[in-house]
C-alpha cells in the first residue's frame, strides 16, 4: 500500500499529465447533467453524448420526459445499452422531480440519491460539477487505478475505495482528482491494455511492476 508521500506524487503526476481533466459528459445545466449521468451507466460518455446532442433539443423539462410515450422515450435513447430500464427511470426521475422538487434538481447528495435511477456514483458527479460540491465519484476508471496502485486494496468495495481516497486526498482536490483519476485510467492505465512500460508512476505500481515482470 502506498503512503502519503507516495500517494501525493501520484495526484502531482496524474496533474501533469492531464491538466484539463473534466468531466466530458455535455450538458448545459443541472437537470440534463442528470439524464446524462444517467444514460451512461455501462456506456461511453462518447454515446452518451451523440445520443443527448438530438435527445436535449426535445426534451428541455421534466414535463416534457413525462408527455410522450415510454415506447416513444425508449426509441429515442435505443442505441444506449439498457435503455428500457433507463427510460423507465427517466420518466420516475422527473416526476419525482415535480412532485418533490418543485421540477429542480436538488443539490444535496442525500435527496440525489433518492432519485430513480441515480446511485451514489451519480449523485456525487452531480454534486460535483453541477454544483461544486467537493466529491469523489468512483466509477470503474477510479477504483482499477486507486487499486492497481495500491491506494486501496484489491478487497474493497466501492463504498471504501470512496471512503479511503477522501481520507487520503485533500477535500479541496476532491472533485479534480476524480476526473484526473478516469482520464488516467481512460487514456492510460486501461484495463486490457494499460500502458506500464512508459507509465510515469511504474516505480510506485505494484500491478505494473507484476505485469513489467511477465513481459520480460
Amino acid at each position: 500500500m502506498l503512503n502519503q508521500k507516495q500517494i501525493r506524487q501520484c495526484l502531482d503526476v496524474m496533474a501533469e499529465m492531464f491538466p484539463d481533466a473534466k468531466g466530458e459528459l455535455e450538458h448545459s445545466n443541472p437537470f440534463e447533467l442528470v439524464i446524462a449521468v444517467l444514460l451512461s451507466a455501462q456506456c461511453t460518455d462518447k454515446l452518451v453524448n451523440k445520443v443527448t446532442a438530438d435527445l436535449f433539443q426535445k426534451y428541455k423539462t421534466p414535463e416534457d420526459y413525462l408527455s410522450v410515450e415510454l415506447s416513444e422515450l425508449e426509441n429515442d435513447i435505443r442505441s444506449i445499452g439498457l435503455y428500457r430500464s433507463k427510460a423507465k427511470n427517466i420518466q420516475k426521475l422527473c416526476q419525482m422531480l415535480l412532485d418533490e422538487y418543485n421540477g429542480e434538481v436538488p443539490s444535496s447528495k442525500e435527496d440525489l440519491v433518492k432519485l430513480a435511477g441515480v446511485g451514489r456514483k451519480t449523485a456525487n458527479v452531480v454534486a460535483s460539477i453541477a454544483f461544486n460540491e467537493p466529491s469523489i465519484a468512483v466509477d470503474t476508471h477510479v477504483e482499477r487505478v486507486s487499486k492497481r496502485l495500491g491506494i486501496c486494496k484489491w478487497k474493497d468495495s466501492v463504498l471504501e475505495v470512496e471512503n479511503t481516497l477522501m481520507r487520503k486526498v485533500p477535500r479541496d482536490e476532491w472533485s479534480v482528482t476524480h476526473h484526473r483519476m478516469i482520464f488516467f485510467g481512460r487514456y492510460h492505465c486501461k484495463a486490457r491494455n494499460p500502458q506500464c512500460p512508459e507509465c510515469p508512476l511504474l516505480e510506485l505500481c505494484r500491478e505494473g511492476k507484476k505485469r513489467m515482470k511477465k513481459l520480460a
